[in-house]
């Protein structure tokens, strides 16, 4: 007679020992989830700091340049009548910034009317002119230039300058 090969019993499933060996794993997963939240977070930070840095001065400096009420208060204002959402607008109001570096920053005010908002539809409408405009008061608050669409950057300094010559 041959002998028969004893069948092994099937091994019996150690049900703690598998309920902590999924534990260990989620207790890494959790740990390693943790370690690369900490990671995202110390990289994420500095950028997101600077972005409202820079959000909040974008905010106070457009806010300065809203004031209409500055025009005639002594010193000649340039006012830019602007639509945000126009391209035209906004390479002016690069170009503008651009020449007016050139000079002083008490030299003049610029301001920036927004149509979009009553006070600045309201200063556009007593000009009678349109978006992608430059108006050039003197320092008591009269209008004494005014200059259509984008310019080139020379054009702009030497109107800037010529109205800077021409201070009441």
């Amino acid at each position: 007679m041959k002998k028969q090969r004893k069948r092994s019993q099937p091994k019996r499933h150690d049900v703690e020992a598998e309920q902590a060996a999924i534990a260990a794993r989620e207790k890494a997963d959790s740990r390693r989830r943790f370690l690369r939240l900490a990671r995202n977070g110390a990289i994420a930070l500095p950028f997101a700091a600077g972005i409202g840095f820079f959000g909040v001065q974008s905010t106070l400096a457009s806010m300065c340049e809203g004031d209409l009420s500055q025009i005639g208060q002594g010193t000649p204002t340039i006012v830019q009548i602007h639509d945000p959402q126009c391209s035209l607008c906004r390479a002016l109001q690069a170009q503008t910034r651009r020449a007016l570096k050139e000079f002083d920053d008490d030299a003049f005010t610029y301001l920036v009317a927004n149509i979009k908002t009553n006070e600045g539809r309201a200063l556009a409408a007593e000009y009678r002119v349109p978006h992608v405009t430059l108006l050039l008061f003197d320092a008591r608050g009269r209008m004494v230039e005014v200059v259509r669409g984008p310019t080139e950057l020379d054009h702009l300094q030497s109107v800037f300058e010529n109205h800077l010559g021409a201070r009441s």
